[in-house]
C-alpha cells in the first residue's frame, strides 16, 4: 500500500525535465519581455568585451526564438560548455582511480588509529576528512565512505542519527566552503572572470567556523543520546544497537607506502591546481592536464594494469556524465536568453528593484533567491551557468564586487544539498545508510538554519571588507 501511494504522490521531474520547462518558460518570456541591452565596451588591456552598466537601452526583437532554435540550444549549450564539462570529466576518472585503489578509506583508517579511543576527536576528525572532502569538490563522490565511517562511530554507542551527520554534514559544511572546489566556486569565478580558487584564506576561514558549528551541535546530540537513549530520534533501533555496537566491524585497508604517496600527489594536484589558476593564469585545459597527470602518475605509483586503470578512468568519467550534460543543458537556457535578448532587460529590471535596498537587504534577497532556486536545480555548477551571469553584471551594477557575490552563490548552493528532498545525492546516501528523510530533517533542521544564519553573516564581512579578486 505505501508503494501505491508513493508512486500516486508527485515526484519532482528530472534534472533535464526541469531545464526544459524552464526552457519553454523562457520561450513565454520572450514574446512577454521587451528586448534590452546594455552598452558592451572592449577592454583596450585584455581585450575582453565588458558590460558598460551605465547604459541600457530597449530593442526590437530581430531574431524570435523558433521550433528549430528550441532544440538546437541542446547541443550548442554542450558545445559551449566544453572547457568545464572536460576538465569535470578528467577530474572525475582519476580520482576514481584513487578511489578504487582503497587509498582514500587506508588514510580515514589510519586516521582513526592515531584517535583510538578517543571518541569525541574520533568525530571530530572524521567529520573534518569528509569536510576537506566535500571543500575539493567531492560532493556525491564522498558517498561511498559514508558507511564506512557510520560503522565507526556507531561501534562506539552512538545512534545512526549520529554517524550519518559525521559524515554527511562534513561533505555538506565543506562542499559549501568550497575553498578549492571547482563545481561552484571554480565555475562561478571563471564565469564573472575571477582568478580560480581566489579568495581562498576567507573560505578556509568559513570552513573552520562551519566545522566548528558542527561539532558543537553534533556533539550535544550525541552526549544526550548516549546518556539516555530514549532521547534519540531512532530510539526503538538504537536500544537494538547498543547490544552489539562494540563488535561493528569493518574491512581495513592497508595505508601502504604507495598509498601515501598517491594521498600526498592529490594534494599537490590541489594546491598546484590552486597556484597555477591564481598565479599562472591557468584555464581549464591546464586543470584538465593536471589531472590526466595525476592519473598517469596513479598508475605508476600504484602499479596499476595500465588497461585496468583506463577503464577505471572511463568509468569515473562517466559518473560524471549526467552532471555534464546538466551543466551544458543549463547553458542552453542562456543561449534562448540571449537569441531574446532579455538577460539584460532581467538585470535592468532587478537592479532598479533593489537599487534602494540598501547592500545587506540587496545580499539577503539574493542569497535568499539561490537557496530557493536549488530547490529545483541542484547541480552546483549546473545552477552558476545559469544565475553567474545574471548575479555577475548584477552585483556592478549595485556596487558589490565579484568576489562577493561567487561567495553569496556558493554559500546559497552548498548546504541544501544536503536538505532539500529533490538532491539525489541525499536520497542516495540516506537510502544507502537506512536513514529516513523525516528523521534527518528533524535533526538537521536547526544545524542548517545555524550554518545559514553564520554564512549570511560572513557574507555581510565580505561585503564589509571588500573582499577582493585575489
Amino acid at each position: 500500500m505505501k508503494q501505491e501511494k508513493k508512486r500516486k504522490g508527485f515526484n519532482f521531474p528530472h534534472v533535464y525535465i526541469m531545464f526544459l520547462i524552464v526552457m519553454l518558460l523562457v520561450v513565454a518570456l520572450s514574446w512577454i519581455v521587451p528586448s534590452g541591452q546594455y552598452e558592451r565596451v572592449e577592454d583596450p588591456v585584455t581585450g575582453a568585451v565588458k558590460l558598460n552598466t551605465d547604459v541600457f537601452n530597449y530593442v526590437e526583437k530581430t531574431d524570435p526564438i523558433g521550433f528549430m532554435d528550441f532544440f538546437t540550444a541542446l547541443h550548442n549549450g554542450v558545445v559551449q560548455s566544453a572547457d568545464i564539462i572536460v576538465m569535470l570529466l578528467f577530474a572525475s576518472g582519476a580520482l576514481y582511480i584513487l578511489e578504487k585503489s582503497g587509498a582514500i578509506a587506508a588514510g580515514i583508517h589510519k586516521l582513526l588509529r592515531v584517535a583510538d579511543g578517543k571518541e569525541k576527536l574520533i568525530i571530530f576528525v572524521l567529520l573534518t576528512v569528509f569536510a576537506i572532502m566535500g571543500t575539493i569538490g567531492f560532493g556525491e563522490g564522498g558517498i561511498p565512505f559514508i558507511p564506512l565511517a557510520m560503522a565507526v562511530v556507531m561501534g562506539m554507542g552512538y545512534d545512526r542519527i549520529t554517524a550519518f551527520a559525521t559524515s554527511t554534514v562534513g561533505l555538506a559544511i565543506g562542499f559549501t566552503a568550497g575553498a578549492v572546489n571547482f563545481y561552484t566556486t571554480g565555475v562561478s569565478q571563471s564565469i564573472v572572470g575571477l582568478p580560480i580558487y581566489s579568495g581562498l584564506i576567507f573560505r578556509i576561514i568559513a570552513l573552520v567556523i562551519f566545522i566548528a558549528i558542527s561539532v558543537v551541535y553534533i556533539l550535544r546530540y550525541a552526549n544526550k543520546t548516549k546518556a539516555d537513549p530514549t532521547k534519540s530520534i531512532v530510539a526503538e533501533e538504537y536500544s537494538e544497537q547498543l547490544e552489539n555496537a562494540k563488535s561493528a566491524e569493518y574491512e581495513e585497508e592497508a595505508f601502504t607506502l604507495p598509498r601515501k604517496i598517491a594521498l600526498l600527489g592529490l594534494v599537490g594536484v590541489l594546491v598546484g591546481s590552486a597556484f597555477g589558476a591564481i598565479q599562472l593564469d591557468w584555464g581549464m585545459p591546464q586543470l584538465s592536464a593536471v589531472y590526466a597527470i595525476y592519473a598517469v602518475f596513479l598508475v605508476i605509483i600504484l602499479r596499476i594494469n595500465p588497461s585496468e586503470a583506463a577503464t577505471t578512468f572511463g568509468t569515473g568519467a562517466a559518473r560524471l556524465l549526467p552532471t555534464a550534460l546538466a551543466i551544458g543543458f543549463a547553458r542552453s537556457v542562456m543561449i534562448l536568453m540571449t537569441q531574446a535578448q532579455i538577460i539584460d532587460t532581467a538585470v535592468h529590471a532587478l537592479s532598479g528593484l533593489l537599487s534602494n535596498t540598501g547592500s545587506v537587504i540587496t545580499l539577503l534577497v539574493l542569497f535568499l533567491v539561490v537557496i530557493f532556486f536549488n530547490f529545483f536545480v541542484v547541480s552546483g555548477s549546473g545552477k552558476a551557468v545559469i544565475l553567474m551571469p545574471i548575479m555577475g553584471p548584477l552585483g556592478k551594477i549595485l556596487g558589490i564586487n565579484q568576489q562577493v557575490m561567487v561567495v553569496v552563490y556558493q554559500f546559497g548552493d552548498g548546504f541544501t544539498n544536503y536538505l532539500w528532498p529533490t538532491s539525489g545525492g541525499l536520497m542516495a546516501a540516506l537510502g544507502m545508510s537506512n536513514v529516513s528523510y523525516s528523521a534527518w530533517v528533524k535533526f538537521s533542521m536547526k544545524l542548517f538554519l545555524l550554518l545559514h544564519f553564520a554564512a549570511f553573516l560572513l557574507i555581510v564581512i565580505a561585503n564589509y571588507l571588500g573582499l577582493g579578486p585575489h
